[in-house]
């Protein structure tokens, strides 16, 4: 926002710029030639530019005080000594073969000593290794400077302890280029050159810089035989065989170049002074930055890892697979460098052919939102067991979403699928639409959420349904299956209706089809969670393993015989075994008789069957739900639930959408039943 433009609009300013109007207007004037008069824009009032002290007497300087000193100039500080004390690799090279004018001792302490005049290609392998030597071409022939970042550079061959050998491992692909750079060939970047001064390996960054210098004069070259001195103070040790030219003693003091130079400066008229064009190589040393920034890619990894695998373990290992539908789920975690999200998902078997499947996602990333995740799935298992309306479910998943974390939401999809409806049945916490796919191939979306994120608190969730009948597919998923950055979500949702509409097979097929059409890879930047269920249509054989058949009570007491009458003819149709056929029409007659007593009209008894179990229903029209208790012994009533959770594998009660009840229990089918 640009506050200079919006300052004048602001609260209170115009206030306060007529207050200082009014403070300069009251303000005395001095007379004239009374006062002092004020000093003229360019009169001096502190030390210049130059160093040079503030004039006597003026404003700014107190009386009686000394001007300051002047400031020390660099007009006599040399090169030499500037580059020869620099902590950094510093090299200077002249002309098309980049040939060596100058290093430093940081430089020739790594890499050794090294000849002036020598092209570079020949006397300093370091640089070829360190891909430089293309760089530096780049740079004689642009004028523009280019920069490689950490390069590694090998510590020379001796004993070096495990730990240095371990902080030095960090990958040469995470150095780049900066801006305007190449990129270093692979072969160049294995061939490392040794540094003979180093004990451990380290990491350069260098800058190769365009530098123009001054070439002497000369007069006519004598060759005179020179000793090979020791080392210069700079590195380089000039070549006894390249003669060097006279200077006179009236030209400027300048290094010695070699004869190659002074050729080239002799071309230059007196006027107009040769110059030589060369580079500047400058490398800092980023070694404990490499390895800082490694440790902590190790630990980023690391948290990643254990995120990932609390993700993992908080999902379901394997999914329940109801009697009626068939159900596949894929989890994928977003890429390497991205953190683990709170994708989760959920089948739930609720007992009587009733089944309650369950997508989210928890805003955020890491192991935090894992944990959110894992406690609202266990939350999620706790009060499906209630068996209640999904909006309820929803509702309940709110506040405690609340409490876990003030600050964090989530979106929910919970829905339950009843055979004996035929319908999905859902609440949306400000999830995506679930897509169910008929068997004629038409997709068909579910309604818009029917409530906000949980954890936001303050709005009456409800419940919504689609029709889901045999041959029909249904398919839940997370926004990392259909979000791109560059497009709107749902564009991603009409892609994903597309494919959906053409995929076929299991219900694990479609997941992967899903997955790899909307183009999900392992370096996608999100997470993704999908669940694929499907209603199968039965015909043949597996059509004789799934029955229904269902009984109007009408009251009175004539309802206990009939009940017990038609349980009986249905089970032995069924072909049953006696003894099950027996314990099944015990627990009808406790149900009805259950019903009955505290019950109201309208009442039904439904049979049903599938290939793994019994299940037997008693409805009625009040909604006070039965609980076992404990019957004394001279009680004359109380016993019908505890009978029947006795003989049944399992039994449960539900309150019914219009008002009234639903209790049934369920008898596992002996292994081999047709």
């Amino acid at each position: 926002m640009n506050f200079t433009r919006w300052s004048a609009r602001l609260p209170r300013t115009q206030r306060r710029t007529a207050a200082r109007s009014d403070r300069a207007a009251r303000r005395p004037q001095p007379a004239a030639g009374a006062g002092s008069v004020p000093a003229a824009r360019g009169e001096r009032t502190g030390p210049s530019a130059d160093g040079e002290p503030p004039l006597p007497g003026a404003p700014g300087t107190a009386p009686g005080c000394p001007p300051p000193a002047a400031v020390p100039t660099l007009d006599g500080l040399s090169v030499h000594d500037v580059l020869g004390q620099v902590p950094a690799l510093v090299a200077v090279v002249y002309g098309p073969e980049h040939r060596i004018a100058y290093l430093n001792d940081a430089y020739a302490d790594l890499f050794g000593h090294r000849t002036r005049g020598v092209p570079a290609g020949q006397a300093l392998p370091e640089l070829r290794e360190l891909g430089l030597l293309p760089l530096m071409d780049q740079v004689l022939r642009s004028g523009t400077p280019r920069t490689v970042k950490a390069r590694r550079v090998p510590a020379a061959p001796g004993p070096a302890s495990e730990s240095e050998s371990a902080s030095a491992s960090a990958s040469a692909s995470e150095s780049g280029l900066a801006a305007g750079t190449e990129a270093e060939p692979e072969a160049e970047r294995e061939a490392a050159p040794m540094a003979v001064g180093r004990s451990r390996h380290g990491y350069y960054t260098f800058t190769c810089s365009p530098i123009e210098m001054a070439a002497p004069v000369p007069e006519p070259a004598v060759r005179v035989p020179h000793p090979v001195p020791a080392p210069a103070h700079d590195g380089a040790v000039p070549d006894a065989a390249v003669p060097v030219a006279t200077v006179p003693e009236t030209a400027a003091p300048v290094a010695a170049l070699p004869v190659a130079a002074a050729q080239t400066a002799a071309t230059a008229t007196e006027d107009t002074p040769a110059r030589v064009r060369g580079v500047l190589v400058f490398g800092a040393d980023v070694t404990d930055q490499v390895e800082a920034a490694e440790r902590l890619r190790v630990g980023e990894r690391l948290q990643r890892k254990a995120a990932v695998t609390l993700q993992r373990s908080l999902l379901p290992q394997e999914l329940e697979q109801p009697d009626d539908l068939r159900v596949a789920a894929t989890y994928q975690p977003g890429g390497k460098d991205t953190a683990v999200g709170g994708d989760w998902y959920d089948v739930i078997t609720l007992g009587a052919g009733r089944t309650a499947l369950v997508i989210g996602d928890v805003m955020g990333r890491g192991v935090r939102a894992a944990a959110v995740m894992g406690q609202l799935r266990t939350a999620v298992r706790a009060y499906a067991r209630l068996d209640l309306p999904p909006h309820e479910v929803l509702q309940l998943l709110d506040g405690l979403a609340a409490e876990i974390d003030p600050n964090q939401i989530a979106t929910c999809v919970y829905a339950v699928h009843d055979p004996n409806e035929s319908r999905l049945v859902y609440a949306s916490a400000g999830h995506l639409p679930i897509l169910v796919r008929d068997p004629d191939g038409t997709v068909r979306r579910a309604a818009e959420p029917t409530g906000p994120p949980l954890g936001t608190g303050g709005w009456l969730h409800t419940s919504g349904s689609i029709p889901l009948g045999p041959g029909s597919s249904a398919v839940l998923y997370t926004d990392g299956l259909v979000e791109r950055r560059d497009k709107d979500i749902y564009d991603g949702v009409a892609a994903l209706e597309r494919v959906f509409a053409g995929a076929t097979g299991t219900p694990q097929v479609m997941c992967d089809r899903l997955i790899r059409a909307l183009g999900i890879t392992a370096a996608h930047d999100d997470d993704v969670a999908v669940l694929v269920l499907q209603h199968p249509a039965r015909t043949g054989h597996d059509a004789e393993l799934f029955h229904n058949a269902a009984l109007e009570l009408l009251g009175g007491v004539e309802a206990a015989p009939r009940a017990r009458a038609f349980a009986s003819g249905v089970l032995a149709s069924w072909r049953f075994p006696m003894e099950l056929r027996d314990l099944g029409v015990l627990a009808a007659s406790e149900l009805v008789a259950n019903s009955l007593q505290h019950g109201t009209p309208p009442m039904r008894l439904r049979l049903r069957r599938t290939d793994r179990r019994l299940i037997i229903e008693v409805t009625d029209g009040d909604d006070h739900l039965p609980r076992r208790r404990r019957a004394e012994p001279v009680d004359e009533a109380g016993r019908g639930i505890s009978i029947v959770a006795t003989i049944a594998s399992s039994w449960g009660s539900r309150r019914t959408p219009g008002g009234g009840k639903a209790v049934w229990c369920e008898f596992a089918l002996p292994a081999g039943d047709p």
